[in-house]
């Protein structure tokens, strides 16, 4: 399947992704895509090295004529999020991305593609390789755990590069150039519980979320899409408001950067009120799903007899706490950009929820292009889950990007993507968090843009990417590399 896609023009970008796909890559576990990067840029006999962070840096000098021009920084992340649906046998340590092509698009069979931000490296890959692109000198930056922290970026030195233009190859739609994003900060709830024995005579229960389309946390948060935990969430406060369910455990969502899809609890019921609990949970299950039609087409809510009953439940009181405060706890859209028109300017993703064995965890990613209102957000998720007697911390902390409307390197986009494409490009920010503000912090100086091919359902299994998009971002690339500005 993937031998398909290396024949796809371009075929430069093509090879390059299909190799990179063959290396397991996940955030935080980057050591062979970096050892990867290290001997590609050696094979082309290109400065090479490995900053103290774990960055990859790849130095070519400019072809002839261009000498004059400024020096250009193309960046892209080394890292992918690895989700996968809950039927498919994958391991994201140990194996590459079997790809096929549907269409107009690449896809991946029942995980993430790795298109965010594959594509971006492959692109580099490509010019890093080609002996026939125009372009100045170049410095090429890949780096580490964009995905789950952006430690890569907050590891790199100020005076490391060289670069007086930045141009990031990591956003999602190829008729818009971003000029700023969105800063983040994770949000993480933890509280410890007594366990107690299952009372005498119950029912026990598994009820499961599934067959959400999920999405990115930031890009796709304004869609209105279903929370698998926040879905979870209602139907158990329910049955414990009226039914008295106990809850043995929940495993609902993952990656604090990913829409949670799926949500999985075992619980039981007092066998005389099991018939009415079955009753009431069937119509709560319809109102959910009349709720969410127009963009869940697929939401799977189902309620299922265990065979065995689980051994213990969680406390009334910790359980009672919990169900109040994720329920208080404001997950999707919070504010929209006064500044800029259509901007999702604030949100939460309640991406992770655990009950087991005694601990509870929520995890969350709250991000906006506002700082304080960033950090509002985050302290009122704080008040939320402190009245429920958890302990709450902040992590991860990183900065958004502010836009410049009069940016040179800006200029010269849009007037090449409107010579080229015969339209005028969109010129946005996104709320997404790209690496430039946190890289901004040491090169305050670097004139920073953003673009890229297109990508649809990036942070889960429905990733996608089209080719035709990306031979248009391929087209855009090399004409922009051409007409970089004279120092």
């Amino acid at each position: 399947m993937s031998e398909t896609v290396r024949k796809l023009e371009p075929e430069a970008i093509w090879g390059h992704f299909a190799d990179l796909n063959a290396v397991p890559r996940p955030s935080k576990k980057e050591e062979r895509v970096i050892q990867f990067m290290l001997d590609f840029g050696n094979s082309l006999e290109l400065e090479t090295f490995k900053d103290a962070a774990g960055n990859v840096i790849i130095r070519k000098p400019a072809t002839r004529g261009m000498e004059d021009r400024k020096t250009v920084t193309l960046q892209s992340h080394l890292d992918m999020v690895h989700q996968k649906n809950s039927d498919i046998d994958f391991d994201f340590n140990t194996q590459g991305i079997p790809m096929y092509v549907d269409q107009d698009w690449v896809r991946a069979k029942g995980t993430t593609l790795g298109a965010d931000n594959g594509l971006g490296v492959a692109t580099i890959m490509a010019i890093l390789e080609s002996k026939t692109i125009k372009h100045p000198a170049l410095e090429a930056l890949f780096t580490i755990d964009e995905e789950t922290g952006m430690t890569g970026a907050m590891g790199l030195e100020g005076g490391l590069l060289k670069g007086e233009i930045l141009l990031n190859l990591d956003t999602e739609e190829d008729d818009e150039i971003d000029i700023g994003c969105a800063g983040g900060i994770d949000v993480t709830v933890l509280r410890n519980y007594n366990e107690k024995p299952v009372p005498r005579g119950v029912t026990a229960y598994q009820i499961e979320v599934a067959g959400l389309q999920g999405g990115h946390s930031g890009m796709d948060i304004h869609k209105g899409l279903g929370n698998a935990n926040k879905i979870m969430n209602r139907l158990l406060y329910h049955g414990s408001e009226k039914y008295h369910i106990r809850i043995s455990e929940i495993d609902g969502g993952g990656l604090r950067n990913a829409i949670p899809r799926e949500s999985l609890a075992k619980i039981v019921v007092d066998k005389s009120q099991s018939s009415e609990f079955e009753k009431q949970f069937e119509r709560l299950k319809l109102e959910i799903k009349a709720e969410l039609r127009a963009v869940e087409p697929e939401l799977k809510i189902i309620l299922s007899e265990l065979k065995g009953t689980p051994k213990r439940v969680m406390g009334l009181g910790a359980q009672e706490k919990l169900l109040k405060g994720i329920y208080a706890a404001h997950n999707g859209v919070y504010g929209m950009s006064a500044a800029i028109e259509g901007l999702t300017e604030t949100s939460n993703n309640i991406a992770k929820v655990q009950v087991k064995h005694g601990t509870i965890q929520v995890g969350c990613l709250t991000r906006s292009s506002v700082d304080s209102a960033k950090m509002d957000l985050a302290h009122a998720l704080r008040a939320t889950f402190e009245l429920a007697g958890c302990k709450v911390t902040f992590a991860g902390n990183y900065p958004g990007w502010q836009p410049n409307p009069n940016s040179e390197i800006l200029t010269v986009l849009v007037q090449k993507y409107r010579a080229l494409f015969g339209e005028e490009p969109k010129v946005v920010a996104c709320h997404a968090g790209l690496e430039c503000g946190i890289l901004g912090r040491n090169y305050p100086k670097m004139d920073m843009i953003s673009y890229g091919p297109t990508i649809q359902g990036a942070h889960s299994p429905d990733e996608r990417v089209s080719i035709s998009s990306v031979q248009k971002f391929w087209r855009f690339t090399k004409e922009i590399l051409e007409h970089i500005p004279k120092r």
